[in-house]
């Protein structure tokens, strides 16, 4: 296990956790009241910060909850969390929904984060590269 530092910048901010154990996500919640129009996007603020451990990055993904029920999903999902960013976590939501206005409450869980490791690479320019099965064949190219 990992020690994911935590810090509060708003006395409401809701510490991220797990609804269950074995979850891989921890549950970030909103500080700010905001209502989504239908088609409406808007950033909310969770009131935190974290230190993501050097090699690892943090990727914060939408509720299957709030998509399912009310259309409610993240614009750059995932979105990502770099090990030395310090600011406030703040999601980038989106209101799916054409008919029905979404309010966003305070301490509603509104997104995920999932921590994960990311090795370091270095781009090495090279004149061919090696042969795979897919090889060009481009986006879709497995639908049947």
């Amino acid at each position: 296990m990992i020690e994911l530092p935590v810090r509060r910048l708003r006395d409401d901010a809701v510490v991220p956790d797990r609804a269950y154990s074995g979850d891989a996500g921890l549950d970030l919640s909103a500080c700010d009241r905001v209502e989504l129009p239908p088609g409406g996007r808007a950033t909310i603020g969770t009131g935190l910060a974290v230190a993501i451990p050097e090699g690892y990055a943090g990727y914060v993904q939408p509720r299957s909850g709030l998509a399912a029920r009310h259309g409610i999903t993240i614009v750059n999902t995932p979105g990502l969390v770099d090990s030395g960013y310090r600011g406030e976590l703040r999601v980038i939501l989106l209101n799916t929904d054409r008919r029905e206005t979404f309010v966003v409450e305070p301490g509603m869980r509104i997104a995920q984060l999932v921590v994960l490791p990311i090795p370091e690479v270095e781009p090495v320019v090279v004149d061919e590269l090696p042969a795979s099965e897919r090889g060009v064949r481009g986006f879709g190219s497995s639908a049947a």
